[in-house]
């Protein structure tokens, strides 16, 4: 999955297209991911020993991870990503369109 967490993403499709933000969690067996402050869902709580306070939570829902690319700061936007090895042997992402290398 070219999604990992703590990768700063850009929704490019649904009702939050647009948005930016934290990988929260990833789901590479269902290809799905969480990202902070996007897609939030309402859930009905009850009362138990851990949440003591019920009634509706907000929370992030999980997004397909097609749905969103990571974000390239030198591009300002989100960007198709490739693998490439460095000399040291270390392999790395990079923008496909800046060739600006992300951190993994």
């Amino acid at each position: 999955m070219h999604i990992k967490k703590d990768d700063i993403v850009m929704v490019i499709s649904g009702k939050d297209k647009g948005k930016k933000g934290k990988v929260i969690q990833s789901y590479p067996k269902d290809r799905k991911v969480l990202v902070e402050n996007v897609n939030m869902v309402t859930k009905h709580q009850k009362p138990t020993q851990q949440v003591q306070q019920g009634g509706i939570i907000r929370q992030e829902g999980a997004l397909e991870a097609s749905n969103v690319l990571l974000y390239c700061a030198k591009c300002d936007q989100g960007v198709r990503t490739g693998h490439k090895v460095l000399s040291d042997g270390k392999k790395v992402r990079f923008c496909k369109k800046c060739n600006e290398t992300f951190n993994n």
